[in-house]
């Protein structure tokens, strides 16, 4: 039998995902600045991080095939 999560760690839970983003953002921030290279981290983290950019990249170029606002009286 499953226990029920609380309302707590499912509050945490939820907010994962945007730390996850701004925490990709500071590495970004991070490497632009100089402060740091992308080969100081880890292996194991610059492949998430890699695998991340290749995955937004994909829904970006994905969104950008979908007609624009000011496209649609050319359609």
């Amino acid at each position: 039998m499953t226990e029920p999560v609380s309302p707590a760690v499912n509050s945490l839970s939820q907010t994962d995902i945007g730390l996850a983003r701004v925490l990709e953002d500071l590495i970004d921030v991070l490497i632009t600045r100089g402060h740091i290279q992308f080969t100081d981290l880890p292996e194991a983290a610059q492949a998430k991080l890699l695998e991340r950019r290749q995955t937004r990249a994909n829904l970006t170029h994905r969104l950008d095939l979908l007609p624009d606002e000011s496209d649609r009286g050319l359609l």
